[in-house]
């Protein structure tokens, strides 16, 4: 047992030590560092929206209706009069909520499977694989659609969908990342050790693939903040007048020619929001590389 305990303690020290190694390379890559610096202004600035704006997201105000950009009102206003850079920055409160529960939705679910898939095999791993297969058939905003459809259509509803529609995603890389991390000697030491097997799997085996998890749940706020605002659009997410991105695309999509403001900055929120996770997201693939630890 104490060269089990050894063992362990030993490949802790090593996990640590390259989680450092990793924020270091990370923080080194410009294009990361500008997208943690975008990711957080926009955190900030969607919390101090009330401090922010001194508009009402949801007042309506007729008279004030399809304005332009003006000192007033920064981004102009929609046709009820309300102010689009409110209703911008508070949409950020929204669709950054949606991004971030959805992934962790498809992360509990995907990280629970493969664990089960990976770690037991046989008739278990077949089942777990077989329905994966069958939801990955189908493209995940499909997917996310059609369990809308049967939930309802609410944004709840939407942030469960999207997060169902991508776990598929999740549970493929842990199991074959625990395929491969159960053949390691430390685990096959500490399971002839007589460990509980919730231990070596919570414990043992699950941080030591977690850098495969983290870069994906990086990029699937991205997607998931994409396809939250598809489905707002569509009319399956948030309800009006919530001020969702998505939904202000939808609000905005009948006064392109005359109006291009409504719909032009909730995109712009879109791509700015996407573009930093996307840049966060590959500093960490390049960050948590084997190859680069050198």
């Amino acid at each position: 047992m104490d060269a089990t305990n050894d063992l362990q303690t030993a490949t802790l020290i090593k996990g640590r030590s390259l989680w450092r190694e990793a924020l270091g390379r990370l923080f080194s890559n410009r294009g990361s560092l500008a997208g943690v610096i975008i990711l957080m202004l926009l955190v900030i600035i969607a919390l101090l929206a009330p401090v922010i704006s001194p508009h009402d997201p949801i007042a309506l105000a007729p008279r004030d209706r399809l304005q332009a950009p003006n000192s007033t009102h920064y981004f102009g206003t929609d046709a009820f009069g309300r102010d689009v850079f409110t209703r911008v920055i508070y949409g950020g409160r929204i669709s950054l909520q949606v991004g971030f529960i959805a992934v962790a939705i498809a992360s509990f679910l995907g990280i629970s499977f493969g664990l089960l898939a990976g770690y037991f095999g046989g008739w278990i791993d077949n089942i777990i694989m077989r329905l994966i297969d069958v939801m990955l058939a189908f493209p995940g905003i499909l997917l996310a659609l059609a369990i809308v459809a049967i939930l309802g259509p609410n944004l709840i509803n939407a942030m469960i969908a999207v997060g169902i529609s991508a776990a598929p995603t999740y549970a493929r890389v842990v199991r074959g990342a625990v395929l491969q991390t159960k053949e390691q000697a430390y685990v096959e030491a500490i399971i002839q050790g007589g460990a509980r097997t919730w231990r070596i799997l919570l414990l043992h085996i699950l941080p030591n693939i977690l850098s495969s998890v983290v870069v994906i749940a990086t990029l699937g706020v991205a997607n998931a903040i994409i396809a939250g605002a598809a489905l707002s659009f569509l009319g399956l997410g948030a309800e009006p007048p919530t001020p969702e991105w998505g939904l202000m695309l939808s609000d905005g999509r009948n006064y392109l020619r005359h109006a291009w403001w409504i719909t032009t900055f909730p995109g712009l929120a879109i791509m700015v929001t996407v573009l930093s996770i996307n840049l966060i997201g590959d500093g960490l693939r390049d960050a948590l590389d084997p190859r680069m630890n050198t």
